[in-house]
Parts: structure tokens; C-alpha cells; sequence
């Protein structure tokens, strides 16, 4: 009986206070598409900023992979540096090594892309060139060697990106109007958490 007495003296003290809230403080919720547009582009930012903080990582062949930089290896052709293997002693990133790790880190491990070029294309979806966004995945040719190369677009026209061997994580400002990379742009691509 007590306890209902002591229950009922607490409501009409409570009920001011709860009444003096506004209800003006709450905002309805995001439409579906708008909150999943804006998720996409914070996405996007994060990817972009776990790549801007790589600058001036190493390059390694072979190197990086969703935890990081690697130790790299050397194969007939690449890793090597004036007849030195360089990628078994550098512990870096190459270019799909350098951008699997910034989806996989930026998206908290939902976004899982292969540690190689072509399948990072194919596992994303194409991007026009004048819709281009901060963590979109620039890819390169040349007619030796299809899809060779790829950087994570960072906004305002620049690239970071993991190029060879000898060199270190950099970001190459108005990437698509410098002529080696304009000439060999194959197209962008925008990954993404799986569907369902």
C-alpha cells in the first residue's frame, strides 16, 4: 500500500518535467534513400581518409592486405629494383593491396575486396568520370597490361595510390588531367557492402 502511495506521488511530479521537453528537439527519420546515400558518401570519406593516412608507406609487391602493410615478394618481373628483389624486404603496400585495406578498415571489415586489380573491378560497381566521389577505385590499362593499376580516389581530382617499387604511398593531385594517367584510364568503380 505503501508503495502505491509513494508510486502515485511521483507522477504529477514527473509529468512536468517530461512536458517541458519540446517536441520540436526530435526530427523525423531520414528517408531510406537519403540515409543510405548519406552512409555511402561518409563510407566513401573514411575510405579516403584511411588512404590519405598511408602517404608515405612503401611500396611492396604483393604487399598489404586487410590488415595492413606487408611484407611483399618478388616474382620474374616485378618486386625488383636495379636487380635487387626489394619487395621480400619491404614491408608496404602494393596498388590492391593499398586499396582492399583502406575499403576493408574505412567499412569496419564489410567490404572485402580480392588482393588483385581485375577483381577488385569486377567486384565493384562502374562509376561515370563526372560522378566521381572520395573512395571510389580508379583503375588503369595499357594495351601490355589490362587493368594494371589501381588508386582510391580521395576528391577534388586527386589519387593516392601505391605505384612501384622504389617509391612510397603517394597522392597525385588532378590525376585523370596528367597525361600518363589520363591516357590509361580504363574507368571507376565504387565498391560496396554486399547485398542482403
Amino acid at each position: 500500500m505503501l508503495g502505491l502511495a509513494l508510486g502515485a506521488g511521483l507522477v504529477p511530479a514527473l509529468a512536468p518535467a517530461a512536458l517541458a521537453t519540446p517536441a520540436a528537439t526530435t526530427s523525423p527519420p531520414a528517408p531510406p534513400a537519403a540515409s543510405a546515400a548519406s552512409s555511402a558518401e561518409a563510407l566513401g570519406r573514411r575510405v579516403a581518409a584511411v588512404a590519405a593516412a598511408q602517404i608515405g608507406v612503401p611500396y611492396a609487391w604483393g604487399g598489404g592486405d586487410r590488415l595492413g602493410a606487408g611484407l611483399g615478394f618478388c616474382d620474374e618481373e616485378n618486386g625488383w629494383l636495379n636487380g635487387v628483389c626489394m619487395g621480400e624486404k619491404t614491408v608496404g603496400f602494393d596498388c590492391s593491396g593499398l586499396s582492399l585495406y583502406c575499403w576493408y578498415r574505412a567499412s569496419h571489415g564489410t567490404v572485402e575486396l580480392g588482393h588483385y586489380t581485375v577483381a577488385q573491378f569486377n567486384l565493384s560497381a562502374p562509376v561515370d568520370r563526372t560522378a566521381l566521389a572520395p573512395g571510389d577505385l580508379l583503375f588503369f590499362s595499357r594495351p601490355d597490361a589490362p587493368l594494371h593499376h589501381v588508386g582510391v580516389y580521395v576528391g577534388d581530382g586527386a589519387m593516392i595510390h601505391a605505384e612501384r617499387t622504389g617509391t612510397l604511398v603517394a597522392r597525385v593531385e588532378n590525376v585523370l588531367d596528367v597525361p600518363r594517367w589520363a591516357g590509361e584510364f580504363a574507368g571507376a568503380r565504387r565498391p560496396g557492402p554486399p547485398a542482403g
